[in-house]
């Protein structure tokens, strides 16, 4: 039954779409200034039935129906409740359900606040947003639906991947999506923009809060991705540079150069057809990261299917977007010499955009390096943290200094720099690395750089955010964001030089002594749970240097449905530092493989990257009170 209402609400979207793009053609029109309440009302009813059919989906996995494939290859009886509610999403059919309505969403939700822009402006994005949006339901309905049945319905489920059972991985992929997804709005309303010449200061106000939203959530969602990876994955890290990870970093790298370039062309006019490419390939790279996912192309843990038939149809999806984005940019496409000084703060912004652009074509080639060559050669090559950390870490010193000058220098034309101010903040950090060095013991060359670039971002911020609030003027998300990301790359850095990680073997009772740690093995215990069994280790870790004690509880878990072994690392986490520890069993042995790793301050990497979200949220609520 809920199978037969579920297939209804789709293919009642699908009629939907159709009657949207039908109508909106006609509004397109007539010579009215306001769209019809038609469009109103069927937008409405879309995004109901769409929100309706998900919670379908959502009952359908809380109930156990196992009539259904989806719920049966994805679910348990014995799940907790919360993974059966994120076992919605934590599949193909779901996820690509989830995508759906997020564009669902975007759509009524861009008509109802665009009130004050262009009619038609309004009408083509609608109209570009729900082509998108039947495309993908296409998609879902013929191909990928969540709604399938199976007979004669099993009496039990396969259950859900036991490493993607965890609360971090239950919000990822809505954050993810609502930045992935999100960006279709202004890929729609760039389409418009070209085909009604409805361009400039409006345009950039149109799209402005749609670009916050969905950078914000998407730095949000890579953040939860990250701190799955760094305590589920075991390797204690926390970017591998996996190529699903970057998948969803490409477009946050489009996102940030946006960000930056509708303020130019809101306050100056100029980079019109730069945002436009912008727009255009957020989505595109958005699309082609599902493309990359969803085709078996790539090769990881976060990956939802291997089916070349689903690659397939989103690879000619993403080739007609493409095609038609580039030729109707081209075609309307105007050369403009923008006269920039070099010392305005339009120049610096592009500067900051040719970063980040340098940055997305260096993961964009090291992702798909290696599947050109393996297609051409036969031959697997492997592009991993070497590659990134060797070409980007350099770049990023630079482009810190430029962070920090950037938001001091004037639009149109700065008369002077304050070159004095400049080299205070620069000694200030150089001092301030060499106590770090002298006290810590580090030596890194690059290092040493990268954490000097990282305090003048850091100094130059707060020193803006205090000049901000003599003059009571707080530009509070620019220097929220800043200063947050200067945080970010400081604690990475740090992180880098001093953290320290020991692999060995023990078995029970004994113990392994190495720099002023010893790890004794003290215990180890069989518990049932819920749904699955965990053998428990107890490791009493002793700093000798500090006279400090702790104990750690490693896990190596065992599930049923599917029958799966992950391995659970325990750390115990502080301000200044995580202690870590996995465990794994050598052989079926009395020993055990033994990882330990000191991490330092990686609660201060999270905090940071979740004020970056902030000065997002900080921006987005500056606008809506200005609007108000």
């Amino acid at each position: 039954m809920l199978s037969n209402f579920g297939n209804t609400l789709l293919f009642l979207n699908l009629l939907l779409g159709v009657l949207i793009i039908y109508f909106s053609v006609g509004e397109f029109q007539n010579s009215k200034i306001t769209i019809s309440k038609k469009i109103y009302q069927l937008c409405l009813f879309q995004i109901t039935f769409v929100i309706i059919s998900f919670l379908t989906l959502i009952t359908a996995f809380i109930i156990s129906d196992f009539s259904i494939i989806t719920v049966y290859q994805n679910s348990h009886s014995l799940k907790p409740l919360l993974y059966k509610i994120s076992g919605t999403w934590g599949n193909h059919e779901g996820s690509l359900l989830l995508w759906v309505i997020i564009l669902t969403i975007f759509s009524f939700f861009f008509l109802i606040y665009s009130k004050n822009h262009q009619k038609n402006y309004r009408i083509i994005s609608l109209i570009i947003q729900n082509i998108l949006i039947l495309g993908f339901l296409f998609f879902l309905i013929f191909n990928s639906n969540p709604f399938s049945i199976i007979a004669p319905t099993p009496k039990e489920g396969l259950g859900l991947n036991p490493i993607l059972q965890d609360p971090a991985l239950a919000i990822h992929p809505p954050l993810l999506y609502i930045g992935f997804v999100g960006s279709s709005i202004y890929f729609s309303a760039a389409m418009s923009s070209l085909i009604t010449n409805y361009s400039g200061k409006l345009f950039a106000q149109s799209i402005k809060n749609w670009v916050l939203i969905s950078w914000s959530f998407q730095t949000l969602g890579i953040l939860a991705g990250s701190i799955w990876a760094y305590y589920e994955l075991g390797w204690g890290g926390f970017w591998f540079w996996d190529p699903v990870e970057n998948a969803s970093l490409l477009p946050w790298f489009a996102m940030s150069a946006l960000l930056h370039s509708i303020m130019v062309l809101e306050k100056r006019n100029q980079l019109y057809f730069w945002v436009i490419i912008l727009c255009l390939l957020t989505f595109i790279l958005s699309v082609t990261g599902t493309f990359l996912v969803r085709s078996g192309i790539l090769n990881s843990v976060h990956t939802f299917a291997n089916d070349p038939s689903r690659g397939l149809y989103i690879l000619i999806f993403l080739s007609l977007m493409i095609f038609a984005s580039v030729f109707l940019f081209f075609n309307k496409f105007k050369n403009s010499n923008y006269g920039f000084y070099s010392n305005s703060r339009e120049t610096f912004i592009l500067i900051n955009n040719w970063f980040m652009i340098f940055y997305l074509i260096t993961i964009l080639l090291g992702t798909i390096y290696p599947i050109f060559t393996e297609v051409l050669t036969d031959y697997k090559v492997s592009v991993g943290p070497p590659f990134y950390n060797t070409v980007i870490i350099p770049i990023v010193v630079l482009f810190l200094f430029f962070m920090s000058i950037g938001p001091r220098i004037k639009w149109i034309k700065n008369k002077s720099y304050n070159l004095n101010l400049l080299f205070k903040i620069l000694l200030a950090s150089i001092l301030i690395n060499f106590l770090i060095t002298y006290f810590f013991n580090s030596y890194s060359f690059l290092s040493n750089f990268i954490i000097i670039s990282a305090l003048f971002l850091i100094i130059s911020s707060l020193l803006d955010l205090n000049k901000s609030f003599k003059k009571k003027e707080i530009n509070s998300s620019r220097v929220t964001s800043h200063l947050a990301f200067g945080f970010l790359i400081l604690f990475i850095g740090l992180n880098h030089n001093f953290s320290l990680e020991e692999d060995f073997n023990l078995k029970l009772g004994e113990k392994k002594k190495f720099d002023n740690y010893s790890i004794e093995f003290t215990d180890l215990k069989l518990k049932d749970f819920e749904n699955y069994k965990a053998v428990i280790g107890k490791f009493q870790i002793n700093n000798l240097k500090k006279n400090l004690n702790q104990f750690l509880y490693p896990e190596i878990r065992i599930y049923d449905n599917p029958k799966t072994i992950t391995y659970e690392a325990s750390i115990r986490s502080s301000f200044l530092k995580d202690y870590y520890i996995t465990m794994s069993n050598v052989d079926r042995s009395d020993y055990y493989n033994i990882k330990f790793q000191k991490k330092p301050f990686m609660m201060w990497i999270w905090i940071s990257a979740i004020f970056i979200s902030l000065g997002g949220f900080l921006r987005l609520f500056h606008n809506a009170k200005k609007n108000y």
